[in-house]
């Protein structure tokens, strides 16, 4: 599946680990006020989304570099929602906690991403995986999740046209840095999903962007592992605040 990205070559290779897609519908006009005016808000049949998504990253390794492959797992944990710009689809981050220091202040530099210090553990037990996360960062508190999640039925290809299509075949993700509009490309095959269940002792993590979420979930994907080639950011607009 050919996708377009910038003229620029792919900078970093990564691979996404046992990774949970929580979706909960939220009226647009809630989302609205908290994404930059330069974004439109993207929903589907009217109806705006917000996703956390729990996962392990691992095999990271510069273009090139492929010899010096960073392979020991991290976590991470992100709420996003869905939005275009020049009426191309992607993604924009609330947050995303990490308990890789070196990946939150990288990320902080690079593209101004909301990535924050957490303490985070991740085990797992046949088809469990419980997941916990404690924010640490001061920037941004109300962080904590704690959640039990898996698979729970057969891999399966969504179809264009599809929500679950809507929800994760999405290949950029757009961000504020001061007044430039930045785009960051990925590569990626299409995603194989399973269904999957989810138990949520603590949900706090979409808090502290100003959203509450129902106590359950509308939609749950589970994807086991998944090969990703990242852009370096490319600046494709400037924003005036003024307009």
């Amino acid at each position: 599946m050919k996708r377009k990205t910038n003229k620029q070559k792919w900078l970093m290779g990564q691979t996404w680990n046992d990774l949970l897609f929580a979706h909960y519908p939220v009226p647009a006009e809630e989302i609205r006020p908290l994404i930059p005016d330069c974004l439109a808000l993207d929903t589907f049949g009217g109806q705006a989304w917000i996703s956390v998504v729990p996962f392990e990253m691992n095999h990271i390794y510069f273009r090139g570099l492929s010899l010096f492959t960073y392979k020991r797992r991290f976590a991470e944990l992100n709420v996003r929602t869905y939005v275009t710009f020049n009426g191309e689809a992607g993604i924009y981050f609330f947050s995303l906690d990490a308990n890789s220091p070196l990946a939150v202040k990288l990320a902080n530099f690079s593209y101004a991403l909301p990535y924050l210090h957490a303490d985070m553990s991740v085990v797992h037990s046949e088809n469990r995986i419980h997941f916990k996360s404690s924010r640490t960062d001061t920037r941004a508190p109300f962080g904590d999740f704690d959640g039990v999640y898996g698979a729970n039925g057969d891999p399966f290809r969504t179809v264009k046209g599809s929500l679950e299509f809507w929800l994760t075949e999405r290949y950029a993700l757009f961000v504020l840095k001061g007044r430039k509009i930045l785009k960051g490309a990925i590569y990626h095959d299409q995603w194989t999903l399973q269904p999957a269940y989810a138990e949520f002792k603590v949900n706090r993590v979409a808090e502290s962007a100003g959203i509450l979420l129902s106590p359950k979930p509308e939609l749950l994907h589970f994807a086991k592992h998944l090969k990703v080639h990242v852009w370096p950011p490319e600046q494709v607009g400037i924003f005036d605040r003024e307009s």
